[in-house]
């Protein structure tokens, strides 16, 4: 185990500003104005670690939440050591801190806020970018829009005017899952599948149909012209490593209890129609067949499709189950879509989960034992009390990706590159869920025609390649002629199939916590941030006890 050195604080009092609103604003045209040395857009956990690091390094820092909760996917559903297979590779704030957060999403948020009190750090909560200003590569303002959540938490499709907020700082972090700082500074990124051949990626691309099983596609029983049933995506025809725009699953981390002292009731949705679940009824009914009418050993096949799978004691998606909790071929409308089409996708979510708990309840295909025992299942509010139950936070596991000065690849998960300038490390298998649903005919090549998903992989298991790997300082800064005052520590530069193993929240948490240095650092030497002394960089890092290099000897790690 490491022993984190103590923190020496720096103080900047010739360029700090006061973190207080210099103006607020009496007419609705009027903006209220906050100016701070660091603004840190996004309360996720790696948002959080940035804001406290930059406080401790001796910055003024405002940190911007678009919702009204803080810590991300982990004060919805995710544990903080959940997705960190090897402690020893994490240091600095991740260790001390996070690691110690709690297990349960009540547990975490509350120990979040704490943190943040203690830091004297208050976020802005409901409001996110409108737009940016720039004067030449550098950020100057940041003008947000008032768009608060709905009760489940949903975003606001349109923002309320007269509530805006602008931002003045002299450094910017963007710590969210959307990197929507970041595209608004005109910096350039991707999204989407890279074709194999781009980088160089075996498993780049589209792949095998995975999860096939012989269900009838179609709306009319063996009639193609009648369409494709709801829920499956006609198949775009590419071939095995071709680019496309799709991306992995979102999926809510959820409780459920039948406990009515905790319960909170599922909704039927106001636009349900069984129609809908056609495709549903005929699995269901595959699976019956396949256990041959046994309702024992089809029990848990049923229960992949709702709950899902129980991880960590909250429910996940089944990779393994051709329907499950979340709607697939919808997450690659959210990644760089404007909050009228994330608000649809994130509500698509919620509907179609609350749908599929109504028909596994009601619909007469389904075991009459299997349905009463589902119907008696609703939300543990207790777990999300201030959202009727619901986790506020959809797990967007990938979405826009900065083309920065270094592209992560596979060849970096495999550790068979060596960047100099590493700034905390990874440790996870090439983990992607399924991209879409389709019609496609029998991959084993009996010539029939069924239901597949595609583009779900878990290259290397939890422990990925067994070695650790640096994540390169060039990979969360842009590049020069683009941005010179931005660090993007989540939505950092990696190709698909790179970010799918480096997507971990212990990650991103390391990685703001240097982002954060960087920027101070910046500040103090009057410097863009892809031009700071590397070796003060190093050293300030490692002072932090940030682990960014592996060493094995007699099993113990060192710097």
């Amino acid at each position: 185990m490491i022993c984190l050195r103590p923190i020496r604080l720096r103080r900047l009092p010739a360029l700090s500003l006061c973190c207080l609103p210099l103006f607020a604003g009496n007419s609705a045209s009027a903006a209220e104005q906050f100016a701070a040395d660091v603004c840190v857009y996004g309360a996720t956990p790696a948002g959080i670690v940035a804001a406290v690091t930059a406080k401790q390094e001796g910055a003024s820092v405002v940190l911007i939440e678009p919702t009204r909760f803080v810590g991300g996917i982990l004060g919805a559903g995710i544990k903080p050591l959940q997705d960190c297979p090897e402690p020893r590779s994490v240091g600095g704030l991740t260790r001390e801190r996070i690691f110690k957060l709690g297990n349960s999403p009540p547990e975490i948020r509350a120990s979040f806020a704490a943190w943040l009190k203690e830091a004297e750090l208050q976020p802005v909560f409901e409001h996110r970018v409108s737009r940016v200003e720039k004067d030449g590569t550098r950020i100057v303002r940041l003008h947000l829009e008032y768009a608060p959540p709905d009760e489940r938490g949903i975003p606001a499709a349109a923002a309320t005017p007269g509530r805006e907020i602008v931002v003045a700082a002299k450094m910017f972090i963007d710590a969210s899952y959307e990197g929507d700082l970041m595209a608004a500074a005109k910096v350039r990124y991707a999204t989407g599948r890279e074709p194999r051949a781009k980088f160089g990626e075996e498993p780049a691309g589209v792949g095998p149909p995975t999860n096939w099983r012989p269900i009838d596609p179609y709306v009319e029983r063996g009639n193609p012209k009648s369409g494709l049933l709801p829920l499956l995506d006609a198949d775009h025809g590419k071939a095995r490593g071709e680019g496309d725009d799709y991306t992995q699953a979102y999926n809510f981390r959820f409780y459920v209890t039948d406990d009515p002292a905790r319960r909170a009731p599922i909704e039927k949705p106001a636009n349900y129609d069984p129609r809908q679940y056609e495709l549903v009824g005929r699995y269901v009914d595959y699976i019956l067949s396949w256990a041959g009418g046994d309702l024992k050993k089809a029990e848990p096949r049923l229960a992949s499709i709702f709950p899902g799978w129980r991880n960590s004691g909250e429910y996940n998606y089944q990779r393994n189950a051709l329907v499950t909790i979340a709607p697939l071929g919808r997450s690659r409308f959210y990644q760089d879509g404007d909050w009228k089409t994330r608000s649809a996708v994130w509500r698509e979510h919620v509907d179609y989960l609350a749908g599929l708990h109504y028909f596994l309840s009601t619909d007469e295909r389904v075991p009459s034992e299997f349905r009463a025992q589902t119907a008696a299942l609703g939300l543990d509010q207790t777990m999300h009390p201030d959202t009727h139950g619901w986790p506020h936070q959809l797990y967007v596991r990938i979405s826009r990706r900065m083309d920065g000065r270094y592209t992560t690849t596979h060849a970096d998960v495999l550790n068979k590159t060596a960047p100099d300038d590493a700034v905390g490390l990874a440790l996870y298998g090439v983990d992607t869920y399924p991209v879409r649903r389709y019609a496609t005919v029998d991959p084993e090549g009996s010539g029939r025609m069924g239901v597949a998903t595609e583009g779900n992989m878990f290259i290397g298991g939890a422990r990925g390649t067994g070695k650790p790997y640096p994540i390169a300082y060039r990979a969360i800064t842009p590049k020069a002629e683009e941005c010179t005052n931005l660090l993007v520590p989540v939505c950092f530069s990696a190709t698909y199939i790179a970010y799918a193993s480096a997507r971990m929240e212990p990650v991103f948490c390391v990685l703001g916590e240097s982002a954060a240095v960087a920027a101070v650092q910046a500040l103090a030497e009057a410097k863009s941030v892809q031009e700071i002394d590397p070796t003060r960089f190093r050293e300030r890092l490692l002072e932090r006890g940030q682990v960014l290099e592996w060493k094995e000897e007699n099993g113990a790690q060192r710097n």
